[in-house]
């Protein structure tokens, strides 16, 4: 009579094994879910990470414009005219500007009492009152600098120089270029400027008043519509200087943050790496078990042979022993990485972006490394001869 393998008697044979000695296809499996949940982790962080840039940069929008001092030919740097910022709101399409100026010599101290060398990389700048509004900045405490505070002796401190100095309440005095000065706010944090996080702001008046300040502008942020951006860049630099155009510095800040986004994924070669490295040990390791489990086997392979099975059944049956090990890793992988990714992600405050190709990811590494690693265990077991098996036993 004929020997037949119904495809219903394929799932009881193919877990024989496993259901025998289940602790050494646990630890079989491990390295198989120990690379998948690797490859299945670093991806979902990857685009979990890059989720949270790409709406950062849609909270923060990619219409602001920066015109700063530039650079000339021999290198040395050029300043804005003091008519930059009229030329700048001319131009069509630009719908709010702000200039800043960044007061050369002038810093500022926690106290009187600090050595004048200790400046701790803060910078002091001169700055409009529409900085706020252009910039889509927030206030984390007290007011902005407005028309009438720009005449006094007030200071708004950017997140970053607040910490630095130590000050979290308002009316504060700062030792800022030998005057006291009062903290009449404290900005949140501005991921678009990060030279505003770490300064100290007064009003163009006082700068003027009592630190010389001469009415030129060194950074100039502007708002442009969202649909003319790319021609008002072009037209910046020679409506802020038209005799050297070639000399004013134009740039986007959310390009920083594209990078950013774009640069997240640079290292993923590496972990990517180190996670088919522990399929392939695990891998390794299924093909160890398979082949001892062959060895153990020997009088169960060689009555099965007696009882007329044929080789190919005998072959089918440790190979899918080897596919099933390997899906039960591959499953395991698939959950680990994922409760990694999301854990990761609550702690960041990310959004968890999980790779859609995960389930075909862990799908097609248990066929691959399962077919692999049982194929010659398999094939080993099927060439045993019935006399031979059981004689051996």
């Amino acid at each position: 009579m004929r020997s037949r393998l119904r495809i219903r008697d394929l799932g009881p044979i193919a877990t024989t094994g496993l259901r025998s000695r289940p602790l050494r296809a646990m630890l079989s499996a491990l390295g198989i879910a120990i690379g998948v949940a690797s490859i299945v982790a670093v991806l979902g962080i990857t685009r979990s990470s890059q989720a949270q840039l790409r709406a950062e940069i849609d909270r923060l929008g990619t219409n602001l414009l920066v015109v700063a001092n530039g650079h000339s030919i021999d290198g040395t740097e050029t300043e804005l005219p003091a008519s930059a910022t009229g030329g700048i709101g001319r131009v069509a399409g630009v719908r709010s500007v702000a200039p800043t100026a960044e007061l050369t010599g002038v810093y500022v101290y926690r106290s009187d009492r600090i050595p004048p060398a200790r400046i701790g990389g803060l910078a002091v700048r001169a700055a409009d009152t529409r900085l706020m509004s252009t910039l889509d900045g927030v206030l984390a405490r007290g007011r902005f600098l407005d028309a009438a505070l720009g005449d006094f002796p007030t200071a708004v401190l950017g997140a970053q120089a607040a910490g630095q100095l130590g000050i979290n309440q308002l009316g504060t005095k700062v030792w800022l270029g030998g005057h006291w000065f009062t903290v009449v706010g404290i900005l949140g944090p501005l991921p678009l400027a990060p030279e505003i996080d770490r300064s100290a702001l007064v009003g163009f008046p006082v700068a003027a008043r009592l630190f010389g300040y001469d009415g030129r502008p060194s950074r100039i942020y502007l708002r442009t519509d969202v649909d003319q951006v790319v021609p008002v860049f072009h037209l910046l630099g020679p409506s802020a200087d038209p005799a050297r155009p070639d000399e004013v510095a134009v740039s986007r800040p959310s390009d920083a943050l594209t990078v950013r986004a774009a640069a997240a994924g640079t290292l993923n070669g590496l972990f990517l790496g180190l996670g088919a490295v522990a399929l392939l040990v695990g891998a390794v390791g299924i093909a160890n078990v398979m082949v001892i489990s062959v060895l153990e086997r020997r009088t169960e392979i060689g009555l099965r042979r007696a009882l007329g099975a044929a080789r190919i059944h005998v072959a089918v049956q440790f190979l899918a022993e080897a596919v099933v090990l390997a899906s039960l890793g591959a499953l395991g992988g698939l959950t680990a990485g994922a409760l990694v990714t999301v854990e990761v992600a609550r702690e960041r405050g990310w959004p968890a972006v999980l790779p859609g190709q995960a389930p075909l990811l862990g799908l097609f590494a248990a066929l691959a490394i399962g077919t692999l690693a049982g194929l010659y265990p398999a094939t080993r077991a099927a060439r045993l001869s019935p006399t031979d098996a059981l004689r051996a036993s």
